[in-house]
């Protein structure tokens, strides 16, 4: 099964020069938690709320600040012609829930999430890959 069998394709993207309080509130229109960050019909970025909580209100950025400010510049993604037990693997790996779907244009075509996986009847990718995700000291801890 690949990938671009069960993605999201209708992605919803933030540009980098827009502000947090727009990008808060897409998120929540989307009942989203992270957003992809285009520039000119290239993914330059990707936001989240943590993003927005913790580089940005934490360090004092109030509404108006742009996304570019806090936003995570390094995005991983995968193709959407990829097989879909790698990239649950990769997931694990990388210890990330979502992923922006990209063709081999590198324009971005979807979002791939454990959710998008599980509901496929993907369920011991999904489950493998959020046993790995979840195991302690990745990049989001609280081991000190």
């Amino acid at each position: 099964m690949k990938v671009s069998d069960v993605m999201t394709r209708e992605v919803q993207v933030v540009a980098p020069d827009e502000t947090l309080e727009q990008a808060a509130r897409a998120m929540a229109l989307l009942d989203a938690g992270i957003m992809p960050v285009g520039d000119a019909n290239r993914l330059v970025g990707m936001i989240s709320d943590r993003d927005i909580a913790v580089r940005g209100v934490a360090f004092g950025k109030g509404p108006t600040t742009l996304v570019r400010e806090v936003m995570s510049g390094e995005v991983k993604y995968c193709f959407e012609d990829q097989d879909l037990a790698e990239i649950g693997r990769n997931m694990g790996e990388q210890q990330v829930r979502r992923l922006p779907v990209v063709n081999r244009d590198k324009q971005l075509v979807g979002i791939l999430s454990l959710g998008d996986i599980a509901v496929a009847g993907r369920e011991a990718i999904a489950g493998d890959a959020l046993g790995d995700i979840s195991r302690p000291g990745g990049a989001h801890t609280q081991s000190l």
